[in-house]
């Protein structure tokens, strides 16, 4: 696409500009839901984070946008992130130059906000000054099948014996309960050793997403057991927020939950099922493999402060390990209690 004049950056106004940004957005080939409005302002009305995004244009019109959260925590420091609390995000930019004018006035927005850290998760490369990382994390997606049945032939021959054991458990599906999805997902975390994040968090995505969000649960004898969050955007589901009960493993909860949801996801019209990212080498990512998923690396930037250290919030980062195991042993009201006024400053 040529470059028609020179490119102005400028901070949008939420109240008149999330129609315009949302437009831009669905129109190109590189946006997630997570560039959305909808994102944007449900992350900062969940769990009280600001929300930022930067407009380039020229003669033409909007050349392109990057959204932005201005992350708080006392624990974790201060972080402007593309986009908050999601697995994707970064800059959506017609041509370089648009991408390079984003890229420098973000790094000058960090630096106005005190944020020693600016994180792009996804998108072009922004030049000089950054560190990339394209080998932590996989992304795995891949087209649904045409039904029911030849999706469970798609799986592989291992893992479809889990599903069709699944499904002689007597466990039942359901779409829409918030605060059974909400029960499930915090002993999810609390097990794997993480904060839960605000159930404001949740409903306030929810809202915002309307249509485009849901909330499938499984269910053992009427108990919630596995539950997922998804998001859908230009016919791909998005798996985001999902976990099992202690009981899910041994009910195989969760390999009925996915396949249900992708059961779901077609009749809802998808045909496409992203089954988010993964760290490469841990269990995650091999369970995605085993459903006949391929990873595909995913390019993060992130860019600091002369002097300063990038955010380590990862939970699978050595430095995390002890707090991981710790946060294990919490009993789950603790946890339930507590988490919330930790993870809402993760981002």
């Amino acid at each position: 696409m040529p470059v028609d004049g020179p490119v102005t950056i400028s901070p949008a106004d939420w109240a008149y500009d999330a129609e315009v940004i949302d437009a831009y957005v669905r129109a190109h080939p590189d946006a997630t839901p997570f560039h959305l409005s909808a994102w944007s302002l449900g992350v900062a009305q969940g769990c009280g984070q600001r929300a930022h995004c930067l407009i380039a244009r020229d003669q033409s019109g909007i050349r392109g946008v990057l959204p932005l959260t201005e992350v708080h925590s006392p624990l974790f420091g201060r972080a402007l992130v593309s986009n908050g609390f999601a697995v994707g995000g970064g800059i959506l930019a017609d041509h370089a130059k648009a991408a390079r004018a984003l890229a420098a006035d973000a790094w000058t927005l960090a630096e106005r906000l005190s944020c020693p850290t600016l994180e792009l998760r996804g998108g072009p490369a922004p030049g000089e000054g950054w560190r990339r990382d394209d080998t932590t994390y996989l992304g795995f997606a891949r087209d649904l099948a045409a039904d029911d049945e030849a999706q469970l032939l798609a799986i592989p021959r291992k893992q479809r014996a889990e599903v069709r054991r699944s499904l002689e458990n007597g466990l039942t599906v359901d779409i829409g309960d918030r605060a059974a999805h909400y029960r499930v997902y915090a002993e999810s975390v609390r097990n794997l050793g993480t904060p839960v994040f605000p159930s404001a968090l949740f409903d306030a995505v929810l809202d915002r997403f309307g249509q485009d969000a849901d909330i499938l649960t499984v269910r053992h004898e009427g108990a919630p057991v596995a539950s997922v969050l998804s998001l859908y955007f230009r016919g791909v589901v998005h798996p985001y927020w999902g976990g099992g009960t202690a009981m899910a493993r041994t009910l195989r909860a969760n390999d009925r939950m996915y396949y249900a949801l992708m059961c779901h996801a077609r009749a809802r019209g998808c045909a496409r099922f992203d089954f988010g990212r993964s760290k490469a080498g841990t269990g995650a990512a091999a369970f995605k493999k085993n459903w006949s998923f391929d990873g595909a690396p995913l390019s993060y930037a992130t860019r600091t402060a002369n002097g300063a250290a990038p955010r380590a919030i990862n939970p699978l980062d050595p430095k995390n390990r002890a707090k991981v195991e710790l946060w294990k042993r919490l009993p789950l009201p603790v946890a339930n209690r507590l988490g919330p006024l930790i993870a809402r400053g993760l981002g």
